[in-house]
């Protein structure tokens, strides 16, 4: 994933959660903020030991970035995004979690094709 497509500070992860909006299924949660000043969206993933050890975090981190960097151009612009994994996700396969990532940013409408 590309550094501009980053969201990393505490202040920006902050606001998602204060002022966004949220949907869930049973193994992502995805939280999201409209934001006007940046150019394409900015993509956050969260990890909480409850899913794991380290080795299980970090390849549930890069997994879901590498599907929304695949799905990238279906993203609406202008938003920041977070993502908090739940256990429920640890087990699938690939394609299950594809499949669950682009449900959840389907129902968000943070999906061009869902209708924005």
């Amino acid at each position: 994933m590309q550094k501009k497509l980053r969201l990393r500070n505490r202040a920006d992860f902050t606001r998602v959660y204060r002022h966004g909006k949220s949907f869930a299924n049973h193994q992502f949660v995805v939280y999201w903020f409209h934001k006007r000043d940046i150019e394409r969206f900015r993509l956050g993933v969260s990890a909480s030991k409850k899913i794991g050890n380290a080795v299980v975090r970090n390849r549930m981190r890069r997994l879901v970035k590498e599907i929304v960097r695949h799905h990238g151009d279906e993203l609406i612009d202008h938003v920041d995004i977070i993502f908090i994994v739940r256990k429920g996700a640890v087990s699938m396969s690939y394609k299950e979690l594809e499949k669950s990532v682009l449900h959840v940013l389907r129902k968000a409408s943070l999906t061009k094709r869902s209708g924005r």
